[in-house]
């Protein structure tokens, strides 16, 4: 995959695109992560890529010419168009399930904006995401587009030591991932729970699941409203609730 970075910060990245998971994951040339600064593009003598808004009104607007300019000048994809992603407080609020579509393009473009917004033209002609990470607003996109650039690289083949992690994470199966445990088996007096430590698969298996069903009862009921699920476990559910 190659994932490119429009930013006027391209410096905050150095740390975050070479340490860990994405750093090994460009070492290892399973991602190409690049960042551009889009004031290079800019088409005025004092480098200024945004401006006072039409119409007033407090705040700076991201001009469209430097953007587009700096889009236009990379590199061009070898396959399908990219993907070119506005991190956007009004975009669509990130969730796994969007990681793992983004996780299937080869080339991604992100935007990451400062000031009070972007010229309405480079959301309309130029971008065909829009995402937020959350209902609160950052001084910019950039960390924005950190936290989603690890969700999606994690999860492209290779990236991972155990390829099963990235399937069972909380999301990823669509209800919240179930407690862990580790040496020792006592701890302070707490135990690990028998069936752990059993060798019975099939019994860990289904103690696993009803864990994921009592977290995700307890902390994101709003989830399992859009689950299917087994008879079984819909009357694990109502043994939970009885309880």
């Amino acid at each position: 995959m190659r994932i490119d970075v429009l930013t006027l910060f391209p410096e905050m990245f150095e740390g975050v695109f070479g340490s860990s998971i994405l750093g090994k994951a460009r070492e290892k040339g399973l991602v190409s992560l690049n960042t551009v600064n889009f004031r290079e593009y800019s088409n005025n003598k004092h480098n200024t890529v945004d401006d006072y808004p039409y119409g007033g009104g407090g705040g700076m607007v991201l001009k469209p010419e430097p953007i587009f300019s700096a889009v236009e000048d990379l590199p061009p994809s070898e396959g399908k168009p990219p993907r070119i992603v506005l991190m956007c407080p009004q975009g669509e609020t990130y969730t796994q399930r969007k990681a793992e579509e983004l996780s299937q393009e080869d080339h991604l473009i992100f935007l990451c904006g400062h000031y009070e917004g972007y010229d309405e033209r480079i959301r309309e002609h130029l971008v065909t995401d829009e995402i937020s990470i959350g209902d609160y607003v950052l001084t910019g996109g950039e960390m924005a587009a950190m936290v989603i650039v690890d969700s999606i690289v994690r999860l492209l083949p290779g990236v991972l030591g155990n390829e099963q992690s990235a399937v069972t994470d909380s999301f990823s199966t669509g209800l919240l991932e179930y407690p862990h445990y580790t040496r020792p088996a006592e701890f302070r007096g707490w135990q690990v729970p028998d069936v752990l430590l059993s060798g019975h698969h099939a019994n860990v298996a289904e103690w696993r699941r009803q864990q994921s069903l009592l977290r995700t009862l307890r902390r994101r009921p709003d989830l399992l409203e859009r689950m299917e699920l087994t008879e079984k476990e819909r009357k694990w559910l109502q043994q939970f609730k009885d309880s």
